[in-house]
């Protein structure tokens, strides 16, 4: 028998509300009795944005910005009904993006 598996990707800009929304999914996870493997971090993704400080004079006077996107992948093998109704219940910060697959 094919056992079932949940793969939560978790994605954010500051990397603190990240970790600490990886650490409440495992507790949870962990408490209900289910088998996790991970997180696993994957690797950031930098974007840089290069900007002309005036729009009109000093072409050559410009400004860079960049934005981290920071990833972890947690996968959860087996879950059990009480797992799944626990996550839903989870509340995590609105500055991570989590994505079921």
């Amino acid at each position: 028998m094919k056992k079932s598996k949940i793969r939560l990707t978790l994605k954010s800009y500051d990397h603190r509300l990240l970790d600490k929304a990886v650490k409440q999914i495992v507790m949870t996870v962990r408490r209900t009795g289910s088998e996790l493997i991970g997180p696993v971090p994957m690797p950031n993704r930098k974007r840089c944005f290069t900007v002309l400080r005036s729009p009109h004079a000093n072409k050559k006077s410009r400004e860079q910005f960049e934005i981290i996107t920071h990833r972890r992948v947690l996968d959860i093998v087996a879950p059990s009904d009480q797992t799944m109704n626990e996550l839903m219940r989870l509340n995590i910060s609105s500055g991570v993006d989590v994505e079921i697959c």
